[in-house]
């Protein structure tokens, strides 16, 4: 019996050690290239977790209310904005904002073709009085605007804008819609959000408060009431109604190209197929010849 074990465990040694352990790793075979390639793409693709990870967290920890995603008329890929809806907005802002807002980056002459008339636009820049000058004897005058100026600031400067307002300074209102995370959600929802304070926030004179605004407390009071503004075209100024006009007006002041970019975006996307389709009709007719040829070898009988 022991002599069959001893025999066995021998044999069981010589086996094992004729067997060669291989190593079936990839990585030895990878080039330098493909390795920093790997590494560059585990740390770029690590970097951007890292950053989402963190302004979801700083998102999310912050004490103004997240405006919710409102359907917009503008907000579908084939979608254009709301013309009518640009002209009632820029009402809305004649009338309400324009008393302590700047829009000194939108001319006059943007309204053509977009909510106004080349006439109506005139009409609208000659209420205003531009200075201008200086003229031959040296002095300036004040003149009736033109399609070429630019809307008139309520405020000759900073300075008395924010003696106007207890220390705020109103921001200019050009680009707001592109400034502000959120869009036109976040200035529909902040112009509509004025509401008692809760308890425990305290509110320094002249402040207001709008969950919808970081902080809370705001300086701008409530603008838009019922019946805050008219319309030339009949239609009901609710507060609502108020609020998504001038948003819809202010995100046309911001991107005043949104229509022609999605305009060409469409002509792009149809010229592409239609090259796409004929580029692969032509490789299938030139290659098919080349790809079903059958090629036989016949040697020659001695």
């Amino acid at each position: 019996m022991y002599c069959a074990v001893l025999r066995c465990y021998k044999n069981l040694k010589k086996l094992c050690g004729s067997i060669r352990v291989q190593n079936f790793s990839t990585t030895r075979a990878w080039t330098k290239n493909q390795k920093v390639a790997t590494a560059a793409g585990v740390l770029v693709g690590g970097a951007g977790a890292l950053l989402y990870a963190l302004e979801q967290s700083v998102a999310a920890s912050g004490t103004e209310v997240h405006p919710p995603a409102l359907p917009w008329n503008h907000k579908g890929v084939l979608d254009s904005l709301d013309h009518a809806s640009v002209r009632r907005g820029y009402e809305v802002y004649k009338q309400v904002c324009a008393a302590c807002h700047s829009m000194r980056f939108i001319a006059y002459r943007n309204l053509v073709g977009v909510s106004h008339t080349e006439a109506e636009a005139k009409a609208e820049a000659e209420e205003v009085q531009v200075r201008d000058g200086p003229d031959e004897a040296g002095n300036y005058f004040m003149r009736p605007g033109k399609l070429s100026d630019y809307f008139p600031s309520p405020y000759p400067n900073e300075e008395a804008a924010r003696a106007a307002n207890n220390g705020a300074y109103p921001p200019d209102l050009s680009y707001i819609a592109l400034a502000r995370h959120g869009g036109e959600d976040y200035l529909f929802a902040l112009l509509t959000g004025y509401c008692d304070a809760p308890a425990g926030v305290v509110l320094r004179e002249g402040q207001y408060y709008n969950p919808y605004f970081p902080g809370g407390a705001i300086s701008m009071a409530q603008a838009l009431y019922n019946e805050a503004a008219e319309y030339s075209d009949g239609t009901a100024p609710t507060a609502s109604q108020l609020a998504k006009d001038v948003s819809t007006f202010l995100v046309w002041a911001a991107e005043p190209y949104h229509d022609e970019r999605k305009r060409m975006g469409i002509k792009s996307v149809g010229i592409i197929m239609i090259l796409g389709a004929l580029s692969y009709y032509i490789k299938r007719h030139k290659w098919a010849a080349l790809k079903t040829r059958k090629i036989s070898f016949h040697p020659k009988s001695k």
